[in-house]
């Protein structure tokens, strides 16, 4: 089978600034990641032969003079020897574990130094999606014009009721072209400046199609890349300084790395209220804003201004981005509730990249499972508690700990 990925920066904007981190911070650790499929999806027998077939081919792609130069300009806050660093990389898949028990369920795991393994997520996610739909024959069903006019009715939805809105959907992606043209509807919708309603009235967007989360299709589209970082950052943290400190220590290396550029914060790693606990207003106040990624969003969003007024500063000029699972319709109702009380935008992404017609997208994910801080210090488990229970991720027995400890 042809190469699924050929292009280096089709992954999300968020792997290579958490990897500039991780040169920045922990260039020694090595760590271990796993593949979940909240499904418990059982894949067809040889699923595992596709996807190390597919992986072996990552093996050649490189970051090209393009990609490079587009980088430098949207991502002016990373420096010039990074991007030599990434002139050099090469996808490693020996890093990788892939097979299949007697059942069909997939195990990946990714192991090796942090730096090197954490390019491997987003390949992994969205050929893992791109090829569990042709298998299943949802490709052959496909109907790309119907898809291009339910994308162009959704970004309708999102300009005309006000939403700041960007693509985050990689991840489990329907395939990389469904993608690519959702991006480009969206992109060229918002560029259109309006519509004319049923009465033949031309309305003006109040809303904005702000970029993707893809690296690759935001320079082929001319869209900024968004996003900062990921929980992993976080996870591991709290292997080297505690549950109770790992937030506020990320948030400082964080900001001293990127010199308080890329200042929005994801909290949820461990729950909102260890966050919240230990939020300083030095920190609240560098920082531009959160990304809320669990938990009821108008429970987090009270919890947010409480907290933000405790510590003597105006929540109305504070950014918060919602990204847990949305649709459209969610994302819309969310806005109704904020009414100008936060600068709110939204980052949706199987809404956009796999609501497809008759085809149901994935539930998968990769998530950092293991980490040691060099290669000669003993291994830790790393756990995701979140404010979802569905989200809770890793070892029983300490996530079980952690949250009595925190309750």
């Amino acid at each position: 089978m042809e190469p699924i990925i050929t292009h280096f920066t089709d992954n999300d904007l968020y792997t290579f600034t958490c990897q500039y981190y991780v040169l920045q911070t922990y260039p020694r650790a090595e760590v271990e990641y796993s593949f979940f499929d909240r499904n418990g999806t059982c894949y067809p027998q040889g699923f595992a032969e596709l996807l190390r077939e597919q992986m072996n081919h990552m093996a050649d792609v490189k970051i090209t003079d393009e990609e490079i130069n587009f980088m430098r300009r949207k991502c002016y806050y990373l420096p010039e020897w990074y991007f030599t660093f990434l002139r050099g990389y090469r996808f490693n898949p020996e890093e990788l574990s892939i097979s299949q028990d007697i059942e069909g369920h997939l195990n990946v795991t990714v192991c090796g130094k942090w730096h090197s393994a954490i390019m491997w997520e987003m390949p992994i996610l969205s050929t893992v999606s791109e090829l569990a739909h042709r298998i299943n024959g949802d490709t052959e069903k496909y109907n790309e014009e119907l898809e291009r006019k339910r994308i162009r009715e959704k970004g309708v939805k999102i300009l005309s009721n006000g939403l700041i809105l960007g693509d985050m959907g990689t991840r489990r992606r329907f395939t990389y072209s469904h993608q690519d043209m959702a991006v480009a509807e969206l992109a060229k919708l918002y560029k259109e400046g309006g519509t004319c309603n049923g009465n033949n009235q031309y309305i003006s967007w109040n809303g904005k199609f702000i970029g993707t989360s893809n690296v690759y299709l935001a320079m082929k589209h001319n869209l900024t890349p968004i996003g900062t970082m990921s929980h992993q950052l976080v996870m591991f943290e709290e292997t080297v300084s505690g549950v109770f400190e790992c937030n506020y220590n990320v948030m400082k290396k964080f900001s001293d790395v990127y010199d308080g550029d890329n200042g929005v914060y994801l909290y949820d790693a461990f729950g909102d209220k260890v966050f919240f606990n230990n939020l300083s207003k030095r920190m609240a106040m560098m920082y531009k804003g959160l990304r809320v990624d669990s938990g009821l969003e108008e429970e987090q969003i009270e919890k947010i201004i409480r907290k933000y007024h405790s510590l003597g500063i105006d929540p109305a000029g504070k950014q918060v981005i919602f990204s847990n699972g949305l649709d459209i319709d969610r994302a819309i109702d969310i806005h109704k509730y904020v009414d100008g009380r936060l600068l709110d935008s939204y980052g949706v992404g199987t809404n956009i990249t796999c609501d497809i017609h008759n085809c149901s997208p994935m539930n998968i994910v990769v998530k950092l499972t293991k980490c040691r801080i060099t290669e000669s210090r003993e291994w830790h488990d790393c756990v995701k508690l979140s404010c979802d229970k569905g989200k809770t991720l890793g070892n029983k027995q300490k996530c079980d700990y952690l949250l009595s400890v925190i309750a």
